[in-house]
């Protein structure tokens, strides 16, 4: 919308302006942005623009044509047209709060962000797109094998398998079909990177995908993408269709090399289909779920045909490490975790969005440095990294580093790059009901001890959060965490148990505080009360906004709730201007 308000603009000013779109920024709390680039002079950004705002906004950098200007004042006179007016020092971006989001992240996969026309192809190339797959068919499969496999690259899909060793096994694999797949079945609640990386680089993901294929001898690829991202499936058809029309897909890749035919499936949307052996069925037209292992994917996979299946962050680091050396990707990190990480930064943070870091940095320094840390007044409780199959990490415990077998010490996984912040108001008990309740409703069913397993300790969780469970009970709820671990067919199953085990392990005095029947964050709602406080001044703005009139209207006195009424909506304490309203566990203040 405000792109196509300065397209209006632009138009009726008589301006010839270059509106160029590009892909993500990775500031994603401060969206919509505007950078503005004169002839002469520095560049100016502004951020969290509305469409209103966009003539105003013009007006600062623009030539004002005097009947333009008239007709436009004569307009709002006439009630016809409305703009908002621009505070610069509010809306303009400058170094002072982008520089901190930026000075530690290191742009491998993300490399150009903001820079890049995504369907551009022309300048893809101009900024060296293509030029590592030029490399791959000069050089040959051994050459980019060795430079892969040296760089220390594993998967970023949350495994974390070594990609030079799942390249050799497929190129090694007998017959003459072979098959690569990208796989952008990206599913977990808050994760974002796959799908910004298909949105905003779909050429340079189809490169390394191009070059997987050049790596395991395969003529056909598939790229698997959700069907609830229609922007990603969107570009990604359209850059195939413009490579293929310029013909460097299909009979020959870049005109010379091997033939390569790519195609986009899109993904149903069932979670378990991130599994490989899930996707490949899914592929297949089948229901998608795991099968046993081996034979692996990369052994008999899709149509019974050797497969190798990566993550889309996977790829999109491939074209970099060819043209830029092995050493050069491992120079970041450390130990068996190289080069750098993709996350979705969300949650209690007061800087969101994409954020790539090197492997190896403190997940502390990540939440302070790069994301701001939480809101004043607050304080940074945990971090909840890898998704539903990922763990919730106390702050005491973030010096950790992003490192794969550092967080498996602690009973987390990296997995594919979520990582939610959390302060003094989130609830771990209520945190962990949230994600298990996910995986099982994305259980497949096939496993017993994943789809009753994972029934039966919601249950649990549910009566804790209601304050209606056993002493007893959280044993139990241990002892079902573990049996679903080691009894599950696929990583959904095995990995599940994870937010319940770390939450269990690091804040177990909240589960014992919930089976006496206290919630000390103030979240679990059968378990706190509303309570109005000495500051309020009987405005009445909590009881007219109140969707259950649990707060009878009294002006100009201490108004009163309901208790048996109120659902716990929150909506007085958020109407409240005098921050009257105080949330009461058990008869002591929680976190407001």
């Amino acid at each position: 919308a405000v792109r196509s308000a300065v397209e209006r603009e632009a138009a009726r000013r008589g301006v010839p302006l270059l509106i160029k779109p590009v892909g993500c920024t990775g500031i994603c709390h401060r969206t919509p942005l505007i950078e503005i680039r004169p002839p002469q002079g520095e560049p100016v950004t502004y951020a969290n623009l509305q469409p209103a705002q966009v003539a105003a906004l013009l007006d600062r950098h623009l030539p004002v044509n005097p009947f333009t200007a008239l007709a436009r004042r004569l307009g709002r006179w006439l009630g016809d047209e409305v703009d908002a007016e621009l505070d610069g020092r509010r809306y303009q971006l400058d170094d002072a709060e982008s520089a901190p989001f930026t000075a530690s992240q290191v742009h491998i996969a993300t490399e150009g962000w903001g820079e890049h026309d995504p369907l551009d192809l022309d300048e893809y190339v101009a900024q060296g797109g293509f030029d590592a797959l030029r490399m791959a068919l000069r050089d040959g499969a051994e050459a980019v094998l060795t430079a892969v496999t040296a760089a220390g690259l594993r998967g970023r899909g949350g495994a974390g398998f070594p990609t030079g060793r799942k390249w050799r096994a497929a190129r090694n694999a007998p017959g003459p079909a072979k098959y690569v797949v990208c796989n952008g079945d990206e599913g977990d609640p808050g994760a974002f990177m796959d799908r910004m990386l298909l949105e905003s680089w779909p050429f340079r993901v189809i490169e390394g995908l191009a070059i997987a294929a050049t790596a395991v001898g395969a003529e056909d690829g598939i790229l698997y993408i959700r069907a609830e991202y229609p922007l990603a499936v969107t570009r990604i058809r359209a850059a195939l269709a413009t490579l293929e029309a310029r013909g460097w897909l299909g009979a020959k890749l870049l005109g010379e090399g091997q033939p390569l035919a790519l195609r986009v499936v899109e993904g149903a949307g069932a979670f378990v289909c991130g599994e490989e052996t899930a996707l490949i069925a899914s592929v297949e037209g089948r229901r998608g779920t795991p099968r046993l292992r081996p034979p692996f994917p990369v052994e008999r996979g899709l149509d019974g045909k050797p497969t190798c299946v990566n993550n889309v962050e996977t790829l999109a680091c491939v074209p970099w490490i060819v043209r830029h050396g092995a050493a050069a990707f491992a120079a970041h990190g450390s130990g068996g975790s190289r080069g750098t990480k993709v996350f979705a930064l969300a949650g209690k943070v007061r800087r969101g969005g994409l954020v790539e870091v090197p492997m190896g940095m403190a997940l502390a320094r990540i939440v302070t440095e790069v994301g701001g840390g939480v809101a004043p007044g607050r304080t940074f409780k945990a971090v909840q990294i890898g998704g539903p199959s990922g763990g919730c990490i106390p702050a005491a415990l973030c010096d950790v580093p992003v490192d794969f077998e550092a967080l498996g010490r602690l009973g987390a996984i990296m997995g594919s790059g979520g990582l939610v912040v959390l302060d003094d108001r989130d609830c771990m008990v209520d945190m962990a009901r949230y994600f298990l309740r996910f995986t099982q409703d994305q259980s497949c069913g096939k496993c017993t001890l994943c789809r009753v397993g994972t029934r039966r300790m919601q249950a649990i969780l549910e009566r804790l959060c209601a304050g209606t469970a056993q002493p007893t009970e959280l044993a139990e709820l241990e002892r079902l965490a573990h049996q679903v671990e080691a009894g599950s067919l696929c990583g959904l199953g095995r990995t599940a148990p994870n937010p319940v085990l770390t939450t269990l392990r690091h804040f177990r005095a909240e589960y014992e505080a919930h089976l006496a029947g206290r919630c000390p964050a103030g979240r679990c709602t059968a378990l706190i009360r509303y309570q109005v406080a000495d500051g309020c001044t009987g405005c009445s703005a909590c009881a007219q906004i109140c969707p259950v009139e649990a707060i009878p209207f009294t002006p100009y006195a201490r108004h009163v709730i309901d208790d048996a009424r109120c659902t716990r909506c929150d909506a007085c304490r958020g109407a409240c201007p005098h921050d009257a309203i105080r949330i009461i566990d058990r008869g002591v203040a929680c976190p407001a």
